[in-house]
């Protein structure tokens, strides 16, 4: 382990409605080296600065810090969806004595670290080259749909994480299957619209078991039943195991999944033209890689037409590391100090 005395030091945070977690990482030449780290109850706290000023101790400041926070940051300043903490990159560096402090969405963080992935972090779900210099997409099934785009400076040395709500579009039906889903879920969610993310996340996948349940075995006799009236929440992953266990409905419902995640990948990587590479994050990348590795997502990621050559050749990589949060909000700490 390095010797944090003989190296600069970055603090990174993820801050979450739930909880907090922060690291120290000590940055001895290019590698980043995790010192230690904490995790708190987000609400048993006031405010972010105590918090830091606490896990510090009687350490020095370091260097920089990134926090990524669970919700929109403009300006420097952010107020967390589920927390009562008003944030400023000014106030936190006042109050820490953190020299340079960042505040970014906790989703669009993600684009700091995507360059800097070791192999253990990653995996290939379709081949590609990616092209220097160009733009990235990072899309995140979990329980919603993170999306964000990776911005490269002229020289391709940095990147500019931009947001988006991408997933918050309308949800467009390819087919008469996808239309039946998306009426299906207008009423049964009690919607007057139906977003990307109500299908395209971990909690669409239980949405499409749900629709095929109700649509295909009205008896009640599949064994995924009892799941879906009593406890939702984990449907996805039963749906996934049951799956992998070759269950005729499970499957039908994971197809249809992954051809709407393909498609809407598709749609993205045509709207910020991602030369640089797409990114599958969240929680269903490293659970799904093998089934995202398949026909279906493929072939709806590259169904746009004439326009499916252009994406030919753009590579999509799953993340693998549950701690990529950290890891990217400590990357972009590194970023600040030039």
């Amino acid at each position: 382990m390095a010797d944090a005395t003989q190296c600069l030091t970055v603090l990174a945070g993820d801050i979450g409605g739930t909880k907090t977690l922060l690291a120290l990482y000590a940055l001895c030449g290019p590698r980043l080296e995790l010192l230690r780290s904490e995790r708190y109850p987000s609400a048993e706290w006031l405010d972010l600065a105590p918090m830091v000023q606490a896990f510090l101790g009687s350490d020095s400041p370091p260097a920089a810090a990134c926090f990524a926070v669970a919700g929109p940051v403009q300006g420097g300043e952010a107020h967390l969806t589920n927390l009562p903490w008003q944030l400023s990159e000014a106030e936190l560096s006042r109050d820490t004595g953190i020299e340079r402090v960042n505040l970014v969405n906790d989703f669009a963080v993600l684009v700091y670290g995507l360059p800097h992935l070791e192999p253990h972090q990653q995996a290939p779900v379709v081949a590609g080259q990616a092209v220097a210099a160009e733009p990235l997409l990072v899309l995140g099934a979990g329980t919603g749909l993170g999306v964000a785009i990776g911005l490269p400076a002229r020289d391709g040395a940095e990147l500019t994480a931009l947001a988006s709500e991408a997933a918050h579009g309308e949800f467009a039906p390819r087919s008469a299957q996808e239309w039946a889903l998306k009426q299906w879920l207008l009423a049964s969610l009690d919607l007057e619209r139906l977003s990307i993310e109500r299908v395209v996340s971990g909690t669409g996948l239980g949405h499409v078991t749900r629709w095929l349940l109700d649509s295909q075995d009205p008896g009640g006799a599949h064994p995924l039943q009892t799941l879906a009236a009593t406890q939702p929440d984990e449907l996805p992953a039963a749906t996934t195991a049951a799956a992998a266990e070759g269950d005729p409905l499970a499957k039908a419902a994971l197809e249809v999944w992954l051809g709407a995640y393909g498609s809407v990948c598709g749609d993205l990587a045509l709207t910020s033209l991602s030369r640089g590479g797409i990114w599958l994050a969240g929680g269903t990348a490293a659970k799904l890689l093998e089934p995202l590795r398949g026909n279906t997502f493929r072939e709806a990621f590259l169904a746009k037409g004439r326009l499916g050559r252009v994406l030919a050749n753009m590579p999509i990589t799953a993340v693998l590391d549950p701690a990529i949060g950290q890891f990217s909000a400590a990357c972009r700490a590194r970023m600040l100090l030039g």
